[in-house]
């Protein structure tokens, strides 16, 4: 179990506020970022990573998306492509799911 840094799982100050006030409780990435039981601070409140799970695009559903803070799956691949220039979907691609809750 590590502490870390919360911009090392969350790549920009507007996931990391959108955590912090409950509204995405995980993250998908490229690869892993942290392990389960890690946990990272933001504005003085702690959270831990309760999960780290391999999964392809393609396992993704609306449930996921909304816990990424968007209201479904189709929503949510139009917002990653909006942020990565050279995104594609591709079902098959590997990614990296990170769970995390507040720790009261």
């Amino acid at each position: 179990m590590t502490h870390r840094d919360a911009t090392e799982i969350l790549p920009g100050e507007h996931l990391i506020e959108k955590v912090h006030s409950g509204e995405i409780t995980q993250m998908h990435r490229g690869q892993a970022y942290a392990e389960e039981g890690d946990t990272f601070d933001i504005d003085g409140d702690t959270f831990e990573v309760t999960d780290v799970t391999e999964r392809t695009l393609g396992d993704l559903t609306d449930e996921d998306a909304q816990r990424e803070g968007s209201p479904d799956l189709e929503h949510y691949k139009k917002r990653l492509q909006h942020a990565h220039d050279t995104f594609e979907w591709d079902d098959d691609s590997e990614v990296v799911r990170h769970r995390f809750e507040r720790v009261e």
